[in-house]
């Protein structure tokens, strides 16, 4: 199987954007978190959420497309299938359907990691140490504060077993893991 330090090189040969590859390894370790605690493949779960946004730099402009350059990539890199398909699933806009555990998971982690860095820049610390689940669940009520993260997409966490304040819980722990990597 490719392994993560192939993938991390990768991704950074395609992302220019810091904050972008950023976001590509907090959405990694959330994958792992949620692997651990749904019995699925840490490595791959891991895997399919850091290379999730291989392509947005060339599909940035044309969001339908994005995910599917990517997983076209991935696949004729030989990545195992089923990372190819979380990755393609991952964004709806591309009219593809999530068909197992893994594509939920990665569909519902994506958008989590914005809401919490959000958090951590409002935060007067502005480090992830400093948050507490709370804290993100008050601001996941304010339907401004950082719009950019789907609510609806982050509640999908109920298809995986978890209530929405475990599931920030675990991705704030997992982010606060790798803290230094983050900026945060």
């Amino acid at each position: 199987m490719i392994n993560r330090e192939e993938s991390l090189k990768l991704v950074k040969s395609k992302i220019p954007n810091k904050n972008l590859i950023k976001h590509m390894l907090a959405t990694e370790v959330i994958m792992r978190a949620l692997a651990k605690r749904l019995g699925g493949d840490q490595e791959k779960w891991a895997l399919a959420g850091l290379v999730h946004d291989v392509d947005y730099m060339e599909t940035e402009q044309n969001p339908k497309l994005h995910a599917r350059m990517g997983s076209e990539l991935l696949a004729s890199l030989d990545y195992p299938e089923d990372i190819v398909q979380a990755v393609l699933s991952h964004n709806e806009m591309n009219g593809s359907k999530r068909t197992s555990i893994m594509d939920e998971a990665l569909y519902t982690s994506d958008p989590l990691t914005g809401l919490i860095v959000a958090c951590a820049l409002i935060h007067p610390d502005k480090i992830l140490a400093s948050l507490d689940t709370d804290f993100i669940l008050n601001r996941f009520k304010e339907k401004r504060f950082a719009a950019g993260a789907n609510r609806e997409q982050i509640q999908n966490c109920e298809k995986l077993g978890l209530s929405l304040e475990d599931f920030i819980t675990l991705g704030l722990i997992a982010m606060q893991e790798i803290s230094n990597e983050l900026g945060l």
